[in-house]
């Protein structure tokens, strides 16, 4: 039987996955994008901008500290309720080798959740409202030493093209 067939599907925000293994590999080395909504959402509750966004190239993206991004903590990620729509639907990414929507290959549990037709165009909305919104530029902060960026784990896959 198939390792696919044998599992419990769940749906993409669930993280229900996550959870059940306790897993946050996609939080080590994180260069998750930010959308403006994101950043709002966050700003809301009470986060100041400098503390969790840092520019990666033409984008804003979750900040990390220690290698980890910085709201893990102690395994739980301190903003699920409001985390980025991109940590929203992880493990779906979209690997611009194929053009198409798929699974992270590198995330231990992907065969766990459940892909909609629905995931797949909120993925294709994110990433142009994303490249849409990297066109523009965001009003920095006043300027601090900022860490240098590292390779990305997460939606290293995604196109913007």
């Amino acid at each position: 039987m198939e390792k696919n067939s044998e599992v419990e599907k769940h749906l993409l925000g669930s993280g229900i996955p996550c959870v059940k293994h306790k897993c946050m590999k996609c939080c080590i080395e994180t260069s998750m994008p930010l959308s403006r909504s994101d950043i709002k959402r966050i700003l809301k509750e009470g986060y100041q901008f400098r503390d969790f966004a840092v520019k990666i190239g033409k984008e804003w993206c979750l900040r990390n500290s220690s290698g980890r991004c910085i709201f893990s903590s102690e395994g739980v990620c301190k903003i699920y309720s409001f985390r980025p729509e991109g940590c929203r639907i992880y493990p779906l990414v979209y690997d611009e080798n194929t053009r198409k929507a798929m699974l992270d290959p590198t995330c231990p549990y992907g065969y766990d959740f459940e892909v909609r037709e629905e995931d797949v165009k909120n993925l294709k909305i994110l990433l142009k409202r994303l490249k849409k919104e990297t066109r523009r530029e965001y009003r920095q902060p006043p300027a601090r030493a900022r860490p240098r960026a590292s390779h990305a784990t997460v939606l290293t896959k995604l196109s913007y093209t």
